[in-house]
């Protein structure tokens, strides 16, 4: 049952990542690995800023050793896959999710051990922290590696070569359907039969356990805006921060500790859960409220969260059209052309004098090199109540921009742009 229990679990965990890597434009990721800042901020926030709040925490409210050594292991263990999930579903930074995966995914190995030994040597006197990392599940821990990166990976080459905005907006839905069963599933396989009672704990406990997960949460907030990071940067990297591998505490938790110690240990990741997905979930819908993710704030809560914003901006993006001047003269022609350069949009304005020339003047097709369009995804952004609205992570909203060619007509004439 172990076995099995294993398998779907890796499973399910395959298909997330591997849903909300090939979500992901390829090229959208090249430039988040190229985002130097945005990186090393996430870092710095998973293996430095909550380890810290953890072990404060633990010296500040003097918690027992069961619960304490339990909390420095859920403040070590970044949530991996499931911030993907959480990143996807309110539309913040998706590519640059993926990114810290991948990179904390391969951290962890080291840093996570080596933030155990340190902080429990310093919190506890009298308990052997060489024991706390041998309690650690290597093999679990190197088995969910593995998932990780060939799924990110997978995801992504399938996100190269698979040249369709569809297939990513199809793979984004199975990568959610496998979160949704995912967290399910971890939910029934953490019940310990009523042996972990959650609620009868001192007031000590219900607060210490939540703070690093609210503390980590507004420091992040603020760093993230110190750095002046696009805003669903700055929620990507505040859930990033605060989403962790409540798991790991478990497994540890059940090799150390036994009666009255395992309940108390086993009620840290399970309370811990619960803190985060309620605190996570309310800051992201504020962070939509306020403009700082990639979906409108005045589009309703049920299309927010069926909607990949990050595919549809994408290809929207894509196709936008590009301003030329044409004036009388062919010497006197000025092109502006985008870095793609894939679309061109002719603008002539004539005074009523000179309607005559207006008049000499032909509609054109303008054909561009050869380029490799990728297929339409079929799906339109949703209608806004408020167009006039604009976000601070983009120059203009997709919604307000009026220069958008029809995805099926990129799709069928990808080197030819007609001018209307």
């Amino acid at each position: 049952m172990t076995s099995f229990n294993e398998i779907a679990g890796s499973l399910l965990l395959f298909f997330l990542v591997f849903g909300m890597s090939a979500t992901v434009d390829i090229h959208m990721l090249v430039a988040q690995l190229k985002n130097a800042k945005a990186i090393s901020m996430g870092v710095l926030l998973q293996f430095l800023l909550l380890p810290l709040c953890g072990f404060l925490v633990v010296k500040f409210f003097e918690l027992e050793q069961s619960v304490g050594i339990c909390l420095l292991v859920v403040t070590s263990s970044p949530g991996g896959s499931y911030s993907n999930w959480w990143c996807s579903m309110f539309n913040a930074d998706l590519a640059l999710s993926v990114t810290m995966t991948a990179i904390s995914t391969l951290l962890s190995v080291i840093l996570m051990p080596l933030n155990l030994l340190l902080y429990c040597k310093y919190a506890f006197n009298n308990v052997d922290d060489d024991l706390v990392v041998q309690s650690l599940d290597f093999n679990s821990l190197f088995i969910a590696l593995t998932v990780v990166i060939s799924a990110i990976g997978l995801g992504l080459f399938a996100s190269a070569k698979v040249h369709s905005y569809r297939f990513n907006i199809l793979a984004n839905k199975l990568g959610s359907y496998a979160g949704v069963s995912l967290v399910a599933y971890s939910a029934l396989m953490s019940n310990t039969g009523g042996e972990t009672q959650i609620w009868e704990h001192s007031w000590q406990f219900y607060v210490g356990v939540a703070l690093p997960c609210c503390v980590g949460l507004l420091v992040a907030n603020i760093l993230t805006s110190f750095l002046s990071l696009k805003k669903p940067e700055r929620v990507t990297l505040s859930v990033e921060c605060c989403y962790q591998n409540v798991g790991i505490a478990t497994s540890v938790a059940l090799t150390m500790f036994k009666g009255d110690e395992l309940s108390q240990a086993m009620a840290v990741p399970l309370y811990y859960g619960l803190i985060e997905a309620f605190v996570l979930g309310i800051y992201c819908i504020l962070a939509w409220k306020a403009g700082w993710t990639k979906a409108p704030k005045n589009i309703s809560f049920w299309t927010m969260i069926a909607t990949s914003y990050e595919v549809l901006l994408t290809e929207h993006s894509d196709l936008k059209a590009i301003e030329v001047s044409l004036p009388k003269h062919e010497q006197d022609l000025n092109e502006k052309v985008n870095r793609e350069g894939d679309t061109i949009y002719v603008k002539y304005s004539v005074d009523d004098d000179e309607e005559e020339d207006f008049q000499m003047v032909s509609m054109m097709c303008i054909n561009l090199p050869s380029q490799e369009t990728k297929q339409a995804s079929g799906y339109q952004l949703p209608d806004v109540p408020n167009e006039a609205e604009q976000h601070e992570w983009g120059d203009t909203a997709p919604w307000m921009t009026s220069c958008f060619a029809p995805p099926s007509a990129a799709a069928a004439s990808p080197n030819t742009n007609t001018m209307q």
